[in-house]
């Protein structure tokens, strides 16, 4: 069951009642489960506000944008690439920057190990990108659990998204040795650490002179070394893997149009429209036809 749509780009999923009260005979959802799980993009004025405590965990991802959230009388900022959990059968209160609006990844779980990834040192914990960030492969894990979901709710399919969602807040709780396994290298390569930090931040819309400060150099000089190596300037790079990335979901997901644009970092459908069809020769709901041919 789906809950309607309050931003542009929303999705979200709920799981049945009916189904959730079956749980406690299964020993997978016993555990761990989802009980909801959706993606807010520029969710402007997002606020909600529970007096009455709920028996669920809830994990806010912020990948864009600011938020904030208030527990047991304290307020906490919660700044782009940060998230924090919080806990079951307490009050509380979140939302949106009135100026940034956050863009977020949320699940509601519950499950008799959920206490135990509750287990953060800061109230907000922050997750930015580095050369050893995998932050596409946990969004990726993230659109497998929500497809899992999406898809059809028979038992095996809720499994499997419970399944993975120990593997999600794994690489959320345990961030050092979810980034330290993979992908260890030191990245010296400025062209390849700049290239690292576009395709871990395709779901944003950057500018120049931060794709230069994350590399230590002036945004004329960047230019200048990432266009003798790649052939071309660091935004059209950039453009090209959102492009990339829209072509992979118009193919592998039936998502919405605009929740595509939302997650190539792109908020115009129009704008989206008229780049996808200049790199790709053809328009975005074109290609989609084609794939399914």
């Amino acid at each position: 069951m789906k809950i309607r749509e309050g931003f542009s780009g929303q999705r979200s999923v709920v799981v049945p009642q009916l189904i959730l009260d079956n749980k406690k005979t299964d020993p997978i959802l016993s555990a761990l489960h989802i009980t909801a799980m959706g993606y807010y993009p520029k969710a402007e004025n997002h606020f909600r506000a529970r007096e009455s405590p709920i028996s669920d965990f809830i994990l806010i991802y912020c990948v864009d944008g600011d938020g904030w959230f208030e527990i047991s009388g304290e307020h906490f900022n919660v700044p782009t690439n940060s998230f924090f959990i919080l806990p079951a059968g307490l009050p509380h209160s979140y939302g949106a920057s009135a100026s940034h609006p956050w863009t977020i990844y949320w699940i509601h779980f519950q499950g008799s190990l959920a206490a135990s990834y509750d287990v953060l040192p800061e109230k907000v914990c922050r997750v930015n990108p580095n050369s050893s960030s995998r932050i596409r492969e946990r969004n990726d894990l993230f659109e497998e659990m929500f497809a899992s979901l999406d898809r059809a709710l028979t038992p095996d399919s809720i499994r499997y998204a419970s399944a993975l969602l120990h593997h999600y807040l794994a690489t959320l709780i345990y961030l050092p040795e979810y980034r330290g396994l993979i992908g260890c290298d030191e990245r010296d390569d400025i062209v390849d650490a700049s290239i690292h930090y576009l395709e871990e931040n395709v779901e944003k819309t950057l500018s120049l002179q931060e794709i230069a400060d994350y590399a230590g150099l002036s945004p004329s000089y960047l230019s200048a070394v990432f266009k003798k190596r790649t052939g071309q300037a660091p935004l059209t790079y950039f453009n090209h893997l959102k492009i990339r990335q829209a072509c992979r979901l118009l193919t592998d997901t039936d998502m919405k149009m605009n929740t595509i644009c939302h997650k190539v970092g792109i908020s115009d459908p129009y704008y989206f429209s008229r780049l996808f069809s200049k790199v790709m020769g053809m328009s975005p709901s074109e290609y989609r036809r084609r794939g399914e041919i």
